[in-house]
Order: structure tokens, then C-alpha cells, then sequence
């Protein structure tokens, strides 16, 4: 018998040659599924995680501040063309707005009379609240009968109005920019309900990042003796009609 005769290699198979070996493949799919699942974990905390600040970006826009791009110069010089601004929501849900405050708003019915959508916001600045007596002329502007000191505007206004009385729940307000503005002396009183917020700060251009200041006019309210609330009532209604060739937002 030969050499190769007695290897039991090649005589006979060996009893383990009979059952089959573990195939690896199982244990490919087995690391396949546990890779799968741990990129769906980490995917699953993305998601998580992109959820959450979208609700929380959603939150603090609608409740609490927003921002704001100035497309026109009613507001000169206080606010430029292109001054983006952050408008805060939170300060009016604890108190009402007050004179000097540059506030932005919804359009009230009187604009969208003339044309303006429920969309585009307005901003101007707070000049007299409900209860004050308003009136325009020879330049300056007069609440309860005191000129208003006013730095901050562009020039003087060019134009007059009646004494009014502010009614109840409604501002006076005014672009600073007073001879090109589309403000309360053209379409009347702001209601408080359409009021977004006011503007704080702006955060462009950064050479002009900043704080934007609040005026706080010092007016006292004053008995107003040479006028009586019946005629300053029906000038308000007169007064919100009168037209106008300044319509810049």
C-alpha cells in the first residue's frame, strides 16, 4: 500500500467533513443590521434634535422677538434702508406701549384701504397714547398742548393737523422721516391689538450695531382747557380721512 493509499485524507472522509461550516455570511448581516441601526440612532438624534430647534426658532419668533428688514426711509435717520432690526414681542404682554417707543404693526384697516396686504408690517414711532391731546403745526408737533422736543427727526414737519384727542385703545404715531411718511396725520389711530412689538436693537450693518434708543418725550398730561372732548372728537374723524400726497410706508 502506498503512501498515498494510507492518508486518510484521501481514503475516507473525516466525520467532520460531512457537516457543513458555518457560512459567514450571517455574521455580514448580523454587522450590517447593527451598522444600520446605529446609523439610524445617530439619524434618529439628528432629527431630534433639527425638531427641536425649529420649534424653538418658531417659539421665539412668534412669542418672544423676530426680525425685521427697513425697506424704506419713513424712519430716517433714526432707521436706514437695509437696518435690520430685532423686534421684541414680550415687553407689551405686562404693559402698554408708550410715547417715544418705535413699534412696528400690523397694518389697521385704513391701509388696507389703500391698497397694503395683511403682510407688510409698518414701523413708526409712538408720539401720543389714548387720552392725549395731539396737534401739528407751525413745525412742531404738540402733545396736550407742550411742543414735543424732537432730535431725532429728519426736519420739521411740513404740514398741520387738528387738535385730537387720541381715543381710547389707539396710538398717534409718526415716521421720524415726518415730511415722507405714510403715518397716522395721513390714515389716523394705530389700534394697541395691531401692534407686533417694538424695535430694539439692530444688528446690521455692524457698523451701525447697536441698541436702538427709546425717547421718552417728557409730556404730562394737562387739562386741556381751549378745546373741549366734543370738537376733539369730531376732528379725529375728520382728521383720519384728510388726503395726502406722502404715502412712503
Amino acid at each position: 500500500m502506498t503512501s498515498e493509499q494510507q492518508d486518510p485524507i484521501s481514503s475516507s472522509p473525516s466525520p467532520d467533513a460531512t457537516q457543513p461550516h458555518p457560512s459567514p455570511r450571517p455574521v455580514q448581516s448580523n454587522s450590517a443590521q447593527s451598522m444600520g441601526a446605529r446609523l439610524w440612532r445617530s439619524q434618529r438624534e439628528n432629527l431630534q434634535i433639527l425638531v427641536v430647534a425649529l420649534g424653538l426658532a418658531l417659539f421665539i419668533r412668534f412669542f418672544i422677538a423676530e426680525p425685521r428688514f427697513i425697506p424704506s426711509d419713513s424712519m430716517f435717520p433714526t432707521l436706514e434702508v437695509g437696518d435690520r432690526l430685532v423686534v421684541e414681542k414680550v415687553a407689551y404682554h405686562f404693559r402698554s406701549p408708550r410715547p417715544g417707543e418705535i413699534v412696528v404693526f400690523d397694518p389697521p384697516q385704513q391701509l388696507l384701504k389703500q391698497g397694503y396686504t395683511v403682510d407688510q408690517a409698518f414701523i413708526k414711532r409712538i408720539v401720543a397714547r389714548s387720552g392725549q391731546l395731539i396737534q401739528i403745526q407751525n413745525g412742531r408737533v404738540y402733545v396736550d398742548e407742550q411742543p414735543l422736543e424732537e432730535p431725532y427727526i429728519a426736519e420739521p414737519p411740513e404740514y398741520s393737523f387738528p387738535p385730537v384727542i387720541v381715543p381710547e385703545g389707539t396710538f398717534f404715531v409718526m415716521g421720524d422721516n415726518r415730511n415722507n411718511s405714510n403715518d397716522s396725520h395721513v390714515w389716523g389711530f394705530l389700534p394697541e391689538e395691531n401692534i407686533i412689538g417694538r424695535a430694539i436693537f439692530r444688528f446690521w450693518p455692524i457698523d451701525r450695531l447697536g441698541a436702538i434708543a427709546q425717547i421718552n418725550p417728557d409730556t404730562t398730561p394737562q387739562t386741556v382747557s381751549h378745546i373741549s372732548l366734543s370738537q376733539a372728537t369730531r376732528s379725529a374723524g375728520n382728521a383720519a380721512v384728510q388726503p395726502s400726497t406722502l404715502q412712503a410706508d
